[in-house]
């Protein structure tokens, strides 16, 4: 924090970014590692979520006139523009926004930030009457599963909304921050991460059941325990295909259940995220038990449709945020299975990790680890995995033992990105073994992540008062 705080102080003065003249509110808001959960947030199910130690930070000053100017010099590095300014009134029409990000594919990283100062605009106009520059810096690394849009999102928020004498935090934050996502980045991500990037705390797990966002009490793993994370070198996105059609393929499935059990299912806009409602379940995929699940309805299911069979059926599929398209294949029986199996696995080891922190047994560290083993096979069932991080995973288990690791799995929307590990908190000559084997294998060194950090409530808001 302090060299980001020296930093923006040099960045003030009469021929810099920063005025003297104003405060400067700033923020943090870190990356998370998705320990269980993946890809239930969307369908209402209960998440386990751990912040990294590497994070987003911004910096936010209400200017004198009404322009919006952002400064990312990390966007350099991927040839992307590092300075974007434009009129606030510019940012009143949510199409409008939408096309303005899409136009060119150096200012694409925009939609996460301008969508921001658009949702504050719609909200609190009265509040919002001035322009603000905003400088962000970063070290959480893209595109490897460990949610760097949230983080970019929820720093921006948080700073802005400061800046503007609007107090916003908890899960209203991580709601706004998932909004802009869906609607003005158009990613169907679901609410873990933002939430895990605003609630988290430093050294805890957060379980949080995505109905839409009960955030419940952290928890904090085995003293015997550790976990760390290896990023494959796969490039993952939840704007990729694969992540689209397995979401699209549980949301089709959903919407057969309560076809045979004649459920009537709507659209519901009252809430902050439109979504999808049936009187039994409430909209969420996750809430069937798995025993009805196997009973009822799996086999019943088909194991794919390709996208042009399920567009001539002219049936909606019950997700705002997906489309079908028609050369797609949907793994329709596998995806609706992992929505529902995947809660049980989550529950279950949730509860295994309050219960193994009073009495730490070796044979329940097995069983935590085996249900992250499972979890990951369950990904690859949904056309999510990956030739690289089932090869981390093999590694990993070559390395089972008491006082040594104890699971893996892939982490996020999958296809690629991270693989987390579990394992003894004297594991590390182990866990070394798998990074190096697999960099030997790769010729490269894989990044990896360890530690954690404050969510962005904990952190606050840092203010460099004016003329200080």
């Amino acid at each position: 924090m302090n060299d980001f705080e020296s930093v923006v102080r040099g960045l003030r003065g009469p021929t810099e970014l920063f005025t003297s003249a104003e405060p400067i509110y700033l923020s943090r808001a870190p990356g998370r590692l998705d320990l269980m959960g993946g890809n239930v947030d969307y369908t209402g199910g209960l998440v386990f979520e751990a912040t990294i130690r590497e994070a987003t930070w911004a910096a936010a000053q209400l200017r004198n006139d009404r322009s919006i100017v952002l400064v990312n010099p990390q966007m350099d590095d991927s040839q992307w523009r590092p300075r974007v300014e434009m009129p606030l009134d510019a940012l009143t029409s949510e199409a409008e926004v939408r096309a303005m990000v899409n136009s060119s594919p150096e200012i694409r990283w925009t939609a996460y930030v301008l969508g921001i100062f658009h949702l504050l605009l719609l909200r609190w106009p009265r509040k919002v009457q001035r322009g603000l520059t905003l400088y962000l810096q970063s070290d959480v690394p893209l595109n490897k599963g460990v949610s760097s849009s949230a983080a970019v999102e929820v720093a921006t928020m948080k700073a802005a909304a400061a800046a503007y004498g609007i107090t916003l935090e908890g899960v209203e934050l991580a709601e706004a921050c998932q909004w802009v996502e869906n609607v003005i980045a158009e990613s169907a991500c679901g609410i873990m991460d933002q939430a895990a990037s605003v609630l988290g705390d430093e050294g805890h797990i957060l379980p949080v059941l995505c109905q839409p966002c009960d955030v419940q009490p952290p928890v904090k793993l085995p003293e015997e325990l550790q976990i760390w994370a290896i990023d494959s070198g796969v490039k993952h996105a939840v704007t990729g295909m694969e992540y689209e059609a397995a979401r699209a393929a549980a949301f089709v499935g959903y919407r057969m259940i309560c076809e045979w059990e004649q459920l009537p299912v709507r659209l519901d806009t009252e809430g902050r995220i439109p979504r999808y409602r049936d009187p039994r379940w409430n909209g969420y995929l996750s809430n069937i038990n798995p025993s009805l699940f196997r009973s009822r309805y799996e086999t019943r299911l088909p194991e794919s449709i390709s996208g042009a069979a399920l567009l001539a059926e002219g049936k909606q599929h019950a997700d705002p945020f997906t489309q079908i398209r028609p050369n797609g294949a949907y793994p329709i029986r596998a995806c609706t299975r992992y929505a529902v199996e995947e809660q049980h696995r989550i529950e279950l080891f949730v509860e295994l990790v309050r219960g193994l922190s009073h009495e730490p047994q070796h044979a329940g560290f097995c069983l935590l680890g085996d249900l992250m083993f499972q979890s990951h096979w369950s990904y690859t069932e949904c056309g999510l995995g990956c030739e690289a991080t089932d090869r981390l995973i093999e590694l990993v288990r070559e390395e089972l033992g008491e006082g040594k690791l104890y699971g893996a799995k892939i982490t996020g929307g999958g296809a690629g990105g991270t693989v987390a590990v579990l394992g003894s908190r004297g594991a590390r000559a182990s866990f070394e073994r798998v990074v190096n084997c697999y960099a030997e294998q790769q010729g490269v060194m894989p990044y990896v992540f360890e530690g954690s950090s404050p969510g962005a409530d904990k952190f606050g808001i840092r203010i460099i008062g004016a003329d200080a």
